[in-house]
């Protein structure tokens, strides 16, 4: 049995009238069921989710999970926001999650999008190349499929769009609003790989196998080509061009102004030569910060599949960073302070309606109970926000002008 897990039902609807899965529905062969995000997101509902699907979630939600027989088989994820700076990796954290949990990931985005800005005719803002770069990581470590297809659009064919928006290309059917056009050879090439995925897990072969089939490899050449071809290997490209790489010694002293004098770190940050800092010079939040992290780890740090197998250390910096005779120093306002983040997090422990376990078996409405045992399992890992949870799943430390927060191990 298939089951389509989704947050769009048009989207999960478009994929599987468009694939293989619509002879497994006809066959009464397939369940849809919708996604919830989280249990900050959706305290209601999320505690329902079964455990593998939640397995996936940890960082983030994609916009279509599928499983056969409650394993999930691949997961796909859509946009059609424009690609420049940071903002394509502003869903990589999802990607990242599907492929650490062994599930092959399909992402599709506008290779570029038209833009209007005030004073200007506008013009097509273009995909920054470096997007190839973090899949193709990914996949060498995992070894498992993240493959990219453009959205549809009309960039490289007008100057100016003829289609209302931002020149992309939807589908013309009323039941697929906001879907791409299925007619689109690279929505034709997802559709297959799709099929590969569905005909290769009714076989029962193992999903690390995919890697090798031949469509799935010449795939991966054309990311490898396009990249290339945008200039991924000239300069250097959001978001990599906010970081800087400095010295773990110094990195440990500014640690050390917090911790204390005494303070002894274990050998895991110490162990690393070098710390790469992503310097995050605006008021704390989430988006696109917490994809371009992720990002940034599997370019620049990761050499095995945890963070603990990595050659630098890897930390954000919120506020103003600037190096004076080897001293670190971070300078910003209130809204880059360690009070921002910390505030997230007590947020969801001083209110008893995001985080149940501090009440009484009494105080607990009926409603609540399985969400409440769910909470005992799985502590606040879901209940915190999003970007909390990405930085400190990714993050070895977090720097701001008056404070941090580190690992041991």
């Amino acid at each position: 049995m298939f089951r389509v897990w989704y947050s769009t039902r048009a989207f999960a609807e478009y994929i599987i009238d468009h694939t293989h899965l619509r002879q497994e529905r006809d066959n009464g062969n397939l369940e849809l069921s919708q996604i919830y995000e989280s249990d900050a997101s959706r305290p209601r509902e999320f505690h329902t989710v079964p455990t593998h699907i939640k397995n996936i979630l940890y960082l983030d939600s994609p916009d279509i999970i599928v499983e056969k027989n409650t394993e999930p088989v691949f997961s796909v994820e859509v946009s059609t926001e424009a690609g420049t700076g940071h903002n394509v990796f502003q869903r990589f954290a999802r990607i990242a999650a599907s492929v650490e949990n062994n599930v092959p990931a399909f992402y599709i985005y506008p290779e570029a999008v038209f833009i209007m800005r005030r004073g200007t005719a506008g013009r097509w803002d273009r995909l920054n190349p470096l997007i190839f770069e973090a899949f193709e990581k990914v996949m060498r470590l995992y070894g498992i499929p993240a493959l990219m297809y453009y959205f549809p659009s009309e960039y490289g064919r007008v100057d100016t769009p003829t289609q209302p928006g931002k020149g992309v290309i939807l589908s013309s059917e009323p039941q697929y609003m906001g879907c791409p056009d299925p007619a689109d050879p690279e929505m034709q090439a997802l559709f297959q790989h799709i099929n590969l995925v569905v005909q290769h897990v009714k076989e029962n072969r193992p999903l690390a196998t995919l890697i090798n089939n031949r469509s799935l490899q010449r795939r991966r050449d054309w990311m490898t080509r396009e990249f290339h071809q945008k200039g991924g290997h000239e300069g250097v490209w959001s978001p990599m061009s906010s970081t800087e790489i400095i010295p773990t010694g110094v990195f440990l002293e500014y640690l050390r102004r917090y911790a204390g004098g005494g303070y002894e770190f274990t050998e895991f940050l110490p162990s690393r030569q070098e710390t790469l800092l992503y310097k995050v010079n605006a008021r704390f939040r989430g988006d696109p910060y917490p994809g371009a992290l992720a990002a940034i780890d599997y370019i620049a740090c990761r050499e095995g599949k945890t963070y603990e197998e990595r050659d630098k250390n890897l930390a954000m910096v919120w506020g103003e960073m600037r190096l004076e005779n080897g001293r670190l120093e971070i300078t910003g306002d209130a809204g880059r302070s360690v009070d921002r983040f910390v505030e997230s997090v007590q947020r969801v422990y001083q209110d008893p309606n995001r985080l149940l376990l501090g009440k009484a078996y009494s105080e607990l409405r009926g409603e609540e109970i399985p969400r409440y045992f769910m909470q005992v399992r799985f502590g606040s890992t879901f209940t915190k926000v999003k970007h909390v949870r990405v930085y400190s799943y990714f993050c070895d430390a977090l720097l701001f002008p008056d404070g941090a927060l580190w690992r041991e191990g």
